[in-house]
């Protein structure tokens, strides 16, 4: 942990009201073969699904066999697509996109599907996840080459389309040698769907059983969205082809070990998708009954931070014996909209969100669960707010350990600059959100909550320590790379 005078700490001021506080989603991405059908508005309601992954853009990329047309534009996957337009996307193949920028600038240039040609035709590629290695993969590409965004996504897509000649799943297994960082891919051509994940599995991606065809999805639950059988997970390192002659799957030989994103359990995914055949919201409970082991307080009443932290609210209250009770309505629509606040309306933060219910809190002792504390602002505001609704004390429990590090990996979790645990203390922090007292689970408790080993997962953001063959390529990048997702 980097360390300050206690000056500096006593200076330390989080981000002003309304400013951005929040681990921010990974992308989402789908996909459908489904021979007769006209697959648009499926994945539409696939990507609907999946809207929890990023706000910032979505598209679709559709084929009928011959040709492949895409639509896709800035903003909510509702805003974007109409009957009308979903009519101009005919075809049985598709790929599908919503995003959160972790690399490449928030503009429609970067909005997904990306379309390129190669020497076999047109594809579509959507990606989840981020590249540690980019700028070593854009010197391998030819200087006058024309890029069709900044991202990473755009170089993985030029590699695909200059990649030797063979079948598109061979250059796949030649980009997936070439990548270091996390991919979870969905592609299409105009005849075959695929998924691939990069070997240490960093991001989700499933496969199920749609009708007579097959779909992919970055979650379960846009599986159980379009009625699709859920069939199992993509494996790390694997290559799924899906095409007129069925499904079947290819393997990219490495001795690289798994490393799954713990945040998708914490709060990324759905807490009705499926890990490993467990629903998250079973593991977001016990993280709250985890908790409430390892940082008991005398309390009256708990509640959680509306919706990701609700689980675990209640497994807090179960495991106590302490009443569970809500707290904070959320303004769920706020934010899903174009017209943006006026300064003075910004100015009240976290008032645009939640509306605090008076009756549960005046006189209480709470105890405020929440999955994650970023810069601080956020949950000062937060307490601030049950403090003037009448709440006597305000306990802020973390289904998580602090948030030391960035992560590199496809989330916008902030620099070390601006993670309050990377610039302090519990006791400093406490001081700050304005909390009577602040308890983090502990790594042992948050893995022991997913029923895995501690092997399986990347906790990068709380140790420092990332997935080996990672961590060796962000050795003495931290910085640069920490400027290229923001």
């Amino acid at each position: 942990m980097k360390t300050r005078t206690q000056a500096q700490w006593d200076g330390y001021r989080p981000k002003p009201a309304g400013s951005e506080d929040a681990v921010h989603d990974a992308c989402g991405v789908c996909g459908i073969f489904a021979p007769g059908e006209d697959v648009a508005r499926s994945t539409f309601f696939a990507l609907y699904a999946l809207q929890h992954r990023g706000q910032e853009s979505a598209g679709i990329a559709v084929s009928d066999g011959f040709e492949l047309r895409c639509h896709k534009d800035m903003g909510l996957i509702s805003q974007i697509f109409t009957e009308d337009i979903l009519a101009t996307l005919p075809g049985y193949l598709s790929v599908g996109h919503t995003r959160y920028s972790t690399s490449g600038s928030s503009i429609v240039y970067n909005a997904q599907p990306l379309l390129n040609s190669s020497s076999l035709g047109q594809f579509a590629l959507a990606h989840n996840g981020n590249l540690v290695n980019t700028e070593a993969l854009r010197d391998k590409l030819p200087d006058t080459l024309v890029p069709t965004s900044n991202s990473d996504s755009d170089v993985m897509v030029r590699m695909l389309a200059l990649a030797p000649d063979g079948p598109m799943e061979d250059r796949i297994e030649y980009l997936m040698k070439e990548c270091i960082g996390a991919f979870s891919v969905v592609l299409c051509t105009e005849t075959q769907l695929f998924g691939f994940r990069d070997p240490w599995g960093v991001r989700p991606l499933c496969l199920g059983k749609y009708g007579s065809g097959w779909a992919l999805a970055s979650e379960s639950c846009a599986l159980t969205t379009l009625g699709a059988e859920f069939v199992r997970e993509v494996e790390p390192g694997e290559i799924v082809i899906i095409d007129k002659e069925g499904m079947r799957s290819r393997m990219v030989a490495t001795d690289i070990k798994p490393a799954n994103c713990i945040f998708e359990y914490i709060y990324f995914s759905r807490p009705d998708t499926a890990f490993k055949g467990r629903e998250l919201y079973l593991a977001r409970y016990q993280m709250g009954r985890e908790l409430a082991k390892e940082k008991p307080i005398p309390a009256d009443v708990v509640m959680g931070v509306p919706d990701s932290a609700t689980a675990a609210a209640i497994g807090y209250a179960d495991e106590s014996g302490i009443p569970f009770i809500e707290g904070l309505m959320k303004n769920r629509y706020i934010g899903r909209t174009f017209i943006n606040p006026d300064q003075r309306m910004r100015a009240q933060g976290v008032k645009l969100k939640f509306n605090p219910l008076l009756a549960n809190l005046t006189g209480k002792r709470v105890v405020l669960v929440d999955d994650s504390i970023v810069r601080g602002t956020t949950t000062r505001q937060i307490v601030a707010m049950l403090r003037r609704a009448g709440a006597t004390e305000v306990h802020v429990r973390i289904t998580c350990p602090p948030m030391r590090h960035p992560c590199f990996l496809g989330v916008d979790t902030a620099t070390y600059d601006e993670l309050i645990a990377a610039n302090m203390g519990v006791p400093e922090i406490r001081k700050v959100i304005g909390a009577d007292s602040l308890g983090y689970l502990s790594e042992e408790g948050l893995v022991a909550s997913t029923a895995r080993d501690r092997k399986d997962f990347c906790m990068g953001c709380f140790t420092g320590h990332y997935p080996a063959g990672i961590h060796e390529e962000l050795t003495g990048r931290v910085r640069e790379l920490e400027g290229a997702q923001r």
